[in-house]
């Protein structure tokens, strides 16, 4: 500045001038919304310290812990969302990281993350792919859902023990996590939290979990075996869905309830302990376990769902508890190996094919002192007998039902593929189109005697033929047996076109059989009616051939 003046008063203040006001300047620049500083733009908290609003650079990051004396302390929404950036060093006194904050940082391959940081946001580091390791450590207590979504080269977490929520979707798709070591400080792992994580061979559940969220372990197609601690009380639908190395599960004894298709397609799982405290198992629970050989339904459990053990193949045993009062529609279809079930004096409700194609089961066996169901020989009906509900596919031999039989439930003989014949001796039920009476049983031809009316070339589904008799046999089943206007009578069936001859006597203690009519068959039948009949104190009928 030699030979140079400036006066005062010119468009140049002096250099003395301009000492004095820069520290007021930088103050008053701190006070504007957002202020330039190298790659990094600021804002102002509240409390005077600053946030990172917006970078702009890539690489390698350091945050730093103050900028112009005053502390950096939390990062952004989107602040370094889809930035270049291949390592993140965050500074100490960062407190919270904002949502999206790296978001789709595609080439971040290591972060740290002080313990300064209390709070991690929604998807802080959603889709960041080439992320290998992280340590969320023991000051962070609210880790946002989604926050590492999608990282599917993470190999390591180590989730800090003040950690109180695992969020939704929170490791989804994380191909590459091996092992995860869930803190006695979490509460809730919630829905899809690790779905999709097919390296996951291992995980311990921290002894504070209350609730497994739907889907949250869902095609971790790697894990081998986990123990649900006692402080769960609900396992979510489809939580354990697709774990298709999944050997052994131990259910907690606070559980309360297993979601529909918790363990569903768990293929090789041949081990669950279901814990005291579960009430109700969802509809298709463990659909396709097809390795699960035994099962014991504890005295807790009052609701068994709808499909909760269909196709488990390999099942031979189960044991039902003593309160169990609902099983669902098809809750044992499929069970192929599964030789006899009995029911106990709870059940009050049992649903259309609860045991349908089940082709060696020979027996279900109802307590006696059920108020609803019974069972004869190993055939199910209700109560009075009244109505067939279902017969056990693997049954062998012939059946004879009870004359009580008054109607056929719907699927009574589903998926029956041994039955070869059903007899009916008297006219056909109406109506006659139901065709789940005898579903999937393809086996099956319905057989008539000549003589009854109502059937046709199919019955329910299945092809209809005459039966034919060794003997002849008087149907005493039907309307015109005996009392009517003109005498005692009844329909003789047998064989087409052959007589028949009626003979009568008046004591079976000394019998003389005497010949009272000859009948032709035509058609296979004919009616014989004795008008003589109240000459008698008592007449008694056979058949014979001419």
């Amino acid at each position: 500045m030699a030979g140079v003046r400036i006066r005062r008063g010119s468009v140049f203040p002096d250099l003395e001038l301009v000492r004095a006001i820069r520290p007021l300047w930088v103050a008053l620049l701190l006070l504007l919304p957002a202020v330039a500083q190298a790659q990094f733009t600021f804002t102002t908290n509240n409390d005077g310290s600053l946030n990172i609003y917006k970078y702009t650079g890539g690489g390698a990051v350091v945050i730093p812990n103050t900028t112009n004396g005053l502390p950096v302390t939390s990062i952004g929404t989107n602040a370094f969302s889809r930035k270049a950036l291949t390592s993140v060093t965050i500074g100490t006194n960062i407190i919270s990281i904002g949502d999206s904050a790296f978001f789709y940082c595609v080439n971040l391959s290591s972060v740290t993350i002080p313990n300064s940081v209390t709070s991690i946001g929604n998807s802080a580091f959603n889709e960041c792919y080439s992320l290998t390791s992280v340590t969320i450590p023991d000051s962070v207590t609210n880790l946002g859902f989604e926050a590492f979504y999608f990282c599917s080269s993470l190999t390591n977490v180590t989730i800090g023990n003040s950690v109180t929520n695992i969020g939704n979707m929170e490791f989804w798709n994380c191909t590459g996590l091996t092992r995860v070591t869930i803190p006695d400080s979490v509460t809730t792992i919630g829905q899809l939290a690790f779905q999709n994580c097919s390296s996951l061979a291992n995980v311990t559940i921290g002894n504070s979990v209350t609730t497994i969220g739907s889907g949250a372990f869902n095609s971790c197609s790697s894990l081998t075996g986990v123990t649900i601690p006692n402080s769960v009380t609900t396992i979510g639908g489809g939580a354990f869905t697709y774990c298709s190395s999944l050997t052994s599960v131990m259910i907690g004894n606070s559980v309360t309830s297993i979601g529909d298709n918790a363990f569903f397609e768990c293929y090789i799982l041949a081990t669950v302990t279901i814990g005291s405290s579960v009430t109700s198992i969802g509809d298709n629970a463990l659909y396709d376990c097809t390795s699960l050989t035994s099962v014991i339904i504890p005295d807790s459990v009052t609701n068994i769902g709808g499909g909760a053990f269909i196709n488990c193949t390999g099942l031979t045993n189960v044991t039902f508890g003593t309160n169990v009062a609902n099983i669902g529609g098809g809750a044992f279809s499929g069970c192929t190996s599964l030789t006899s079930v009995t029911i106990p004096k709870s059940v009050t409700t049992i649903i259309f094919l609860a045991f349908a194609g089940c082709p060696s089961l020979t027996a279900i066996t109802v307590d006696p002192l059920n108020s609803v169901f019974s069972s004869v020989d190993g055939v199910l009906f209700n109560k009075g007998r009244t109505t067939l509900i279902g017969y056990p596919g693997g049954k062998v031999g012939s059946y004879t039902i009870p004359n009580s039989v008054t109607s056929i439930g719907n699927y009574a003989f589903a998926y029956c593929s041994n039955l070869a014949g059903v007899y009916f001796r008297g006219n056909s039920p109406t109506p006659t189109n139901d065709l789940t009476v005898f579903q999937s049983a393809t086996n099956v031809t319905v057989y008539y005697l000549p003589g009854t009316t109502g059937w046709g070339p199919t019955f329910d589904g299945r092809p209809t033929a005459l039966l034919l008799l060794s003997n002849p046999m008087i149907l005493n089943f039907e309307p015109n047996f005996g009392v009517q206007t003109n005498g005692f009578g009844f329909t003789i069936s047998w064989a087409t076109n052959i007589p028949v001859v009626v003979e009568a006597c008046t004591n079976l203690a000394n019998p003389v059989w005497n010949p009272v009519a000859t009948n032709p068959l035509t058609g296979g039948s004919s009616y014989f009616s004795d008008p003589q009949w109240t000459n008698y104190p008592g007449r008694f009928y056979r058949l014979r051939s001419p």
